[in-house]
């Protein structure tokens, strides 16, 4: 049985689709690859028990529509396997009745946050076969394959489908399974070198991801679309053995330099403690470095932090979110203002590069309070606290509290998916538009300091790989600005 994962091109003036491995999709003006680690380890999966497995990334493999179809038609699988999200979800039921009108046989399934909180509507507005939901879905695709060559195996829960004309399901998904079990990812099967070069939060190059842990150990944060496929109390580890041998066989067969860690929130406490002493006793921490998500409350304490720095960590992101304790609250982020800045100077302490991110265009704020998160980034850039900022306009995408909440109370502007790509505020504010992107790019513009400026030239001329790094960055800040310009 021949199987695809695919990502097809979806085209626009807007610019690069990022879709694949994200939590809030973006139009961008330069490309963006993040590695798509679930579908990567599903290929894998799915070529280990024996399928004749494809993987064709049309996004970032340079093609056009016409040209990723043909080649998908050539292969001509029996199971054609798609990624969605909100933004999109809309041009992948065209995609998806087109090809069904060329390939009737051929069995379509999708995935991801959108269609696990609304699975019933793909089924009404395309010729999707199946719909695999929560976040496992590489465990899920590989138990659906299965049963499409052998009838007698059982389907999993979490798996939408027609039968008799009448749509079905085998129940709610379960996230009972066994991350150890999962085999490394087959980099080569799955082109990695299309994720390696072209990703803001690699300074060494090549670099890859992984993602020992799914997804959030908090995992209620209200507007994150991830906490529908990963509730927090399904969050799951491989064992620090496990990750270290990946991160192993990231260096002697790849020669990878840097590892993104794309677990939502990485593994703290002892879990944390041994992987950083693995690192150091199998002599990693001179070879690669490892960045990853973080929370400020984590109950890291400054000797942890020290032992990050020593392990090879580098590049530490967190979400800030918002500096009005009124917005962390009613978003369930379970943070309190003054605890940023001692976890940043702990970071920063050890040697860690921290990057935040943050969001305007929330209901209840007013201008005063969206400017008070700029004025804040603006100080943490100043005091060195932080190195890098991602500023964003919230969006709320069905499935997340948020979203809820904003249907109730009559903020949504539209609920065509279409216009949830961040391209303009969904949620009605105080502000206009214009104001909205202004401020964005007003986060954008903190950066710039003479302060920040001096500092960062010093550390690009100590170090080839970081400045290079910068001369990066830099090229890409007019393209944020251009992201979030006021007419679009």
């Amino acid at each position: 049985m021949k199987v695809v994962i695919g990502y097809p091109p979806l085209e626009s003036a807007k610019g690069y689709a990022c879709l694949g491995q994200n939590r809030q999709f973006q139009w961008v003006h330069t490309p963006w690859t993040a590695y798509p680690m679930v579908p990567a380890y599903a290929a894998t999966l799915l070529k280990e028990a024996g399928f004749d497995v494809h993987w064709q990334d049309g996004i970032w493999g340079g093609q056009d529509y016409q040209e990723w179809e043909e080649e998908l038609l050539r292969i001509n699988p029996d199971v054609l396997a798609l990624e969605t999200k909100t933004p999109v979800v809309k041009k992948h039921w065209r995609i998806i009745n087109k090809l069904k009108r060329k390939r009737k046989n051929l069995k379509i399934v999708l995935f991801g946050d959108h269609v696990t909180a609304m699975p019933k509507e793909s089924f009404e507005n395309s010729k999707v076969d199946y719909i695999l939901t929560g976040g496992n879905y590489d465990f899920l695709l590989l138990n659906l394959c299965r049963h499409l060559k052998d009838k007698k195996v059982k389907l999993k829960p979490g798996i939408w489908y027609r039968e008799d004309n009448k749509l079905r399901n085998t129940g709610h998904f379960v996230l009972n399974d066994d991350l150890n079990k999962l085999p490394f990812i087959d980099r080569d099967l799955t082109n990695w070198k299309l994720y390696a070069y072209k990703n803001s939060n690699y300074l060494r190059l090549p670099g890859s991801y992984t993602m020992f842990g799914r997804d959030c150990w908090w995992g209620k944060c209200s507007f994150c679309s991830w906490t529908t496929l990963y509730p927090a109390e399904g969050y799951r580890v491989m064992s620090p053995k496990r990750a270290l041998d990946e991160v192993g066989y990231l260096i002697g067969e790849y020669g990878v330099r840097e590892i993104m860690d794309d677990s939502g929130t990485f593994p703290v406490g002892d879990w944390l403690r041994e992987f950083c002493r693995g690192m150091v006793k199998r002599g990693y921490h001179k070879k690669i470095r490892i960045s990853i998500n973080m929370r400020f409350n984590s109950g890291l304490g400054k000797k942890d932090y020290q032992l990050m720095g020593k392990a090879g960590f580098r590049f530490i992101l967190y979400g800030l979110e918002s500096a009005n304790q009124k917005t962390l609250d009613r978003i369930n982020k379970n943070l309190r203002v003054e605890q940023i800045e001692p976890a940043l100077r702990w970071a920063k302490q050890a040697g860690l590069n921290p990057h935040a991110t943050a969001m305007v265009g929330y209901p209840w704020e007013t201008k005063k309070e969206a400017q008070k998160t700029l004025e804040f980034a603006r100080i943490l850039f100043e005091k060195g606290l932080i190195d890098t900022l991602q500023a964003t306009i919230v969006i709320p995408y069905p499935g997340t509290p948020l979203f809820a909440e904003a249907k109730r109370k009559g903020w949504l502007k539209t609920l065509d998916w279409n216009r949830y790509d961040m391209r303009e505020p969904i949620l009605k504010t105080e502000m206009s538009d214009e104001e909205i992107k202004g401020l964005v790019q007003g986060l954008y513009k903190s950066i710039i300091s003479p302060r920040f400026f001096l500092r960062k030239a010093r550390e690009a001329f100590s170090d080839w790989d970081v400045f290079k790094y910068y001369i990066r960055l830099g090229m890409k800040l007019p393209s944020k600005m251009l992201d979030f310009k006021k007419k679009q």
